[in-house]
């Protein structure tokens, strides 16, 4: 009996839930606009919201309208090709019969039946045949539901949004705010109270898209993430435990994410790199693998889309796609080790592992012994005809998006990246280690370039160059560089000082070269731009009091406002308790 009572108590609490929500005063929420989205903000920090997420909700949104668009162009072409393979089939049937009699041929041996005209051969239906459904989009942890109303109310091909949280209070706010933005969003939107991961395990390959979001790591997400996705859907994905992706602790990276990281100046990249090769990891326990299509570095976290696919085949190919990285101690130059390799033989393809080790016991620039991080995805983690695509349409409908200015600048910058090219080296990082003036960019390039490489910014660091240029050839143009500008003697133990005793191989160019500003570079375009106001980064987490020490989360105006507010609601209290207890007291 005592079970049934429990059900019982359990389905109750979940009716309540699920009813419509209670009716609340406005006076006691702030109204928060963004697109074409509205929410109701308690004044008190019950539900998450994070104004600085506007970039990552805005590029969000921009890669889903292009996502839905190429979903329909590739819909279109398994369609077209579908019906040509099925009016081949019938040609040929109907070529190959005469006078009711069949002809002998490969495709049907002797003795096996076959059409002699009387009954057409149907056409080949499946996935590709018929209409293209509208996507379904699962937010999995919504908190006030913005960016999944923000969704249904801006890209209007989106046929559902569910948006999920454990947490009974947003699931509140988040119905309340559908509610609060119409008939459109009470029609799409749709919130549950659920554990992200059982909903998602539940649910296998029924969404087209997966919008994972979470306070901190998504590695606990992972898992259930990659089943829940349609094949060829599209997972979008952020981490904002940059601390521990960049290296500050690299045995916890290590536990979430099967990484090492390493701190360098390219830690940010490498972030979004572990990120990719740990979803990898997850999707081929399924017999899945991902395709990057953006990923990006923004503020205080990193955002990675790709697509999902099914393919046992293709899965192979993931050791390929990984690989291991050498950073020197002393002068940072890095190489990298790829896991796995292929040997092909007529139409055979062998997977091997790969060859090593790429580097020796002591760095051959400096001497100095190498660290060893990885495994990261240095397959490309961008495809550049996505990003055109993106980039073509936020510019098109750059009134749709408060944050364009931002997220404009940063697709520019990635449409520049050389895709090919894993990590980047920094201007400042190699002027350091030799204590000399650092080249400008310009120059640099330009010597790159001269010598018959290939050179690109990135978009995660104003001064980072991404190159082709193996590190020796680095260090010759460097030499050249201190060469033209002399540096004062350093201790000869130092990595600088092992470096600049060695001669040049390269005789370095530093004449302008035509490519030495990229397109963006040259039209004078913005593209790393200030943060529009103070304190723009992470908030509180959702539930935690508000003291002085969050001065610098939240500002101190900010702080000082709540704590005032927290002041006048516990005076009355306080008066009415001393009012109780004097008659006590006297008795």
């Amino acid at each position: 009996m005592g079970s049934v009572e429990e059900t019982k108590t359990g389905e109750e609490e979940m009716q309540q839930i699920n009813k419509k929500p209670p009716p609340f005063d406005l006076n006691d929420y702030t109204i928060i606009k963004e697109g074409e989205a509205e929410i109701l903000m308690h004044k008190k920090n019950e539900v998450f919201y994070n104004k600085a997420q506007v970039n990552n909700r805005d590029m969000s949104i921009a890669v889903l309208r292009t996502f839905i668009s190429k979903r329909k162009e590739e819909h279109e072409a398994l369609l077209s090709k579908r019906m040509n393979k099925a009016s081949k089939k019938e040609n040929h049937a109907s070529n190959g019969t005469s006078n009711g009699e069949c002809e002998t041929s490969k495709e049907t041996p002797e003795g096996e039946p076959c059409s002699n005209g009387t009954e057409p051969e149907k056409p080949v239906e499946g996935k590709g045949q018929g209409q293209l459904k509208p996507p379904r989009v699962l937010e999995a942890l919504s908190a006030s539901g913005l960016r999944a109303l923000r969704y249904a109310r801006e890209v209007e091909e989106i046929a559902q949004v569910v948006a999920l949280d454990n947490d009974k209070a947003s699931v509140e706010a988040c119905r309340r705010n559908i509610k609060f933005n119409g008939a459109v969003a009470g029609a799409k939107v749709e919130s549950n109270l659920a554990d992200a991961r059982v909903y998602m395990l539940t649910h296998p390959k029924d969404f087209d898209v997966v919008d994972l979001d979470p306070y901190g790591s998504p590695s606990v997400f992972l898992d259930s993430a990659v089943q829940s996705i349609a094949d060829g859907g599209l997972l979008m994905c952020t981490a904002t435990d940059m601390a521990v992706l960049c290296g500050s602790n690299g045995e916890v990276c290590y536990s979430k994410y099967g990484s090492y990281p390493l701190r360098g100046k390219y830690c940010h990249e490498m972030a979004l790199r572990i990120v990719l090769a740990c979803i990898e990891s997850h999707a081929n326990r399924y017999k899945r693998y991902i395709v990057p299509v953006l990923s990006v570095q923004m503020d205080f976290y990193v955002r990675v889309f790709v697509r999902v696919y099914t393919s046992a085949s293709a899965m192979k190919n993931t050791p390929l796609k990984l690989s291991y990285v050498y950073q020197c101690v002393g002068c940072d130059s890095f190489h990298l080790q790829p896991i796995g390799r292929t040997v092909s033989k007529n139409t055979s393809v062998r997977y091997l592992p790969g060859f090593g080790p790429v580097v020796p016991q002591e760095c051959s620039d400096c001497g100095k012994k190498y660290n060893m991080g990885g495994p990261i995805w240095s397959d490309p983690i961008h495809d550049q005809d996505w990003v055109a695509s993106i980039l073509a349409d936020v510019k098109a409908t750059k009134h749709r998006y408060p944050a364009f200015n931002r997220i404009s600048a940063v697709l520019t910058t990635i449409s520049e990246e050389l895709p090919d090219v894993p990590l980047f080296v920094s201007l400042h990082n190699l002027g350091g280690t030799l204590k000399c003036t650092s080249p400008s960019a310009v120059i640099f390039r330009s010597a790159v370039i001269n010598a018959g490489y290939r050179i690109s910014g990135t978009h995660v660091n104003p001064l980072g160059l991404k190159t082709d240029a193996p590190m020796d050839v680095i260090w010759d143009i460097m030499r050249c560089w201190v060469k033209n500008h002399p540096v004062k003697e350093q201790s000869p133990d130092q990595s600088g000082s092992v470096i600049l005793a060695k001669e040049p191989v390269l005789q370095a160019n530093f004449a302008r070269a035509v490519a030495s500003l990229s397109k963006a570079q040259a039209k004078k375009v913005a593209r790393f731009l200030p943060n529009p106001e103070r304190h723009w980064g992470p908030k509180l987490r959702a539930g935690r009091t508000i003291t002085s020490k969050h001065v610098s989360l939240l500002g101190a105006e900010a702080v000082k406002e709540v704590l005032n507010g927290h002041e006048q609601e516990t005076e009355e209290p306080q008066v009415k308790r001393q009012k109780t207890e004097d008659p006590a007291s006297i008795s």
